[in-house]
């Protein structure tokens, strides 16, 4: 099951995937009517190209401003989704897709612009500021092979934010479940949100309870700082917010910001 991953970045790697997030879709509160659709492709290709240029090894698309996430969205967010991840994919590196908090919507946008992975919160059920979370890695799995998808990695979040676990379970418990049970391609990590990471010592704790050659990548909290330490341990990360201007969340991406990542990532 680990051979998606490794088939996406090769064996030995420790992959830096850069997210490309997707100003608020058609029929969330905060999205912009007046630049419309083609408004919010043409920002998302902008931070793309910075991006690929800066060296990352994948792009990762997410809507990230749908504030507040959905747990069902509807099929005009898989359509919109699809259409920018299709006018804005990277050619010459991987890229993935991730929908907060619908694995179906992202599984039918992955599967539409031919990505390679996609990020999800699969497993578990949590009190959350959506409500009562309750997920069913089964129908995704099974909708996967449904799809003829069978290369597309699922990448599982074991810790998701803006949420805590019903049950009392720890997350080297949770991670190692998820990969025996629920088939993960990768196990994720997060801290409590978006731009916050989790300690290192969780991180370390997942990465000691799951088989050496399941992955184990650093999913929130990324930072120039810290990404040294992080990586001694994880096997890759995934980061946004301290790639944007002023290190907000919100902002467009930061050219030096990107670069200064990668470079100090590298250094390892």
């Amino acid at each position: 099951m680990t051979s998606r991953f490794h088939a996406i970045f090769g064996p030995g790697t420790k992959p830096l995937i850069a997210m490309a997030h997707v100003p608020a879709l058609p029929g969330t509160p905060l999205y912009d009517e007046k630049e419309g659709i083609s408004g919010l492709i043409r920002r998302v290709r902008q931070d793309v190209a910075v991006l690929v240029d800066a060296g990352f090894d994948a792009i990762l698309f997410c809507n990230e401003n749908d504030r507040p996430y959905e747990l069902n969205a509807g099929p005009e967010s898989a359509a919109v989704m699809a259409r920018v991840v299709a006018e804005c994919r990277p050619e010459a590196i991987p890229f993935g897709v991730d929908f907060l908090w619908d694995p179906r919507i992202a599984l039918a946008a992955a599967v539409a612009c031919e990505a390679s992975f996609i990020r999800e919160v699969t497993t578990g059920v949590w009190e959350s500021d959506m409500g009562l979370w309750n997920t069913n890695p089964a129908h995704t799995l099974r909708e996967r092979r449904r799809l003829h998808a069978d290369g597309l990695g699922i990448f599982m979040n074991i810790t998701p934010e803006f949420a805590s676990p019903i049950g009392n379970r720890q997350a080297p418990e949770t991670a190692r479940s998820a990969v025996i049970s629920s088939l993960a391609d990768a196990i994720l990590v997060s801290g409590p949100m978006a731009g916050a990471g989790p300690d290192l010592s969780t991180v370390q704790a997942v990465r000691e309870a799951v088989p050496a050659d399941v992955p184990v990548l650093l999913n929130t909290g990324a930072k120039r700082g810290t990404i040294r330490e992080f990586l001694s341990v994880a096997d890759g990360c995934i980061v946004g917010s301290d790639l944007k201007i002023d290190g907000y969340t919100w902002n467009a991406v930061d050219p030096a910001r990107a670069t200064e990542f990668v470079k100090i990532a590298r250094s390892l």
